[in-house]
């Protein structure tokens, strides 16, 4: 499977980008690091700043019907700066209308609610979230990962750094299933 990372220019938690990265590498599966601007990202670990890493494709350029799925790693600025950029709210919204399974964790739902895709889902993410979700039509759960099955598009949520184990075999499962 070809997988999407999406991420910001800045402040995407690194361990959420690089351990579900290494399972789909893992597993067998081609991640592609996908970002609202070319050149590299900078990760951070919490509020300090962490490595770089090359972004592969830009979103615009990188149609959603070129992956079988996306992930979106946390870290707090890095969906908040996703849910500014319309391109990388509506490359997040095309799976969803393409019916391909998507697994956000922590903070990243909140690209989620700004591409209007949670509305009558259950998932789970960082706490601090939970009234923002609940406001966009969705119900949160206190759960390690979650999976959701509404249609068109299965979702796999996970709370923080601490679920990665979980969420990694989670929504590499369910990728797989959705792929078969």
């Amino acid at each position: 499977m070809r997988i999407a990372f999406l991420a910001a220019p800045e402040g995407v938690e690194q361990v959420e980008l690089t351990k579900p990265w290494q399972a789909a590498v893992d597993a067998g599966h081609e991640p592609v690091l996908v970002s609202t601007r070319p050149g590299k990202i900078q990760a951070f670990d919490h509020l300090d700043k962490a490595d770089t890493f090359p972004v592969q494709e830009v979103v615009g350029d990188a149609p959603a019907d070129s992956f079988d799925g996306l992930v979106l790693p946390g870290g707090v600025a890095n969906p908040d700066f996703l849910r500014m950029d319309d391109k990388a709210v509506a490359f997040v919204r095309d799976f969803f209308e393409l019916g391909r399974p998507v697994a956000a964790i922590c903070h990243a739902p909140w690209t989620l609610i700004e591409a209007d895709v949670v509305r009558g889902r259950v998932l789970t993410s960082w706490p601090s979230l939970r009234t923002d979700l609940r406001n966009a039509g969705a119900t949160w759960v206190d759960e390690q990962v979650k999976i959701c099955d509404h249609a068109p598009s299965k979702l796999v949520t996970s709370r923080k750094p601490d679920d990665l184990k979980a969420f990694c075999e989670t929504f590499l499962e369910v990728f797989g299933q959705e792929a078969a």
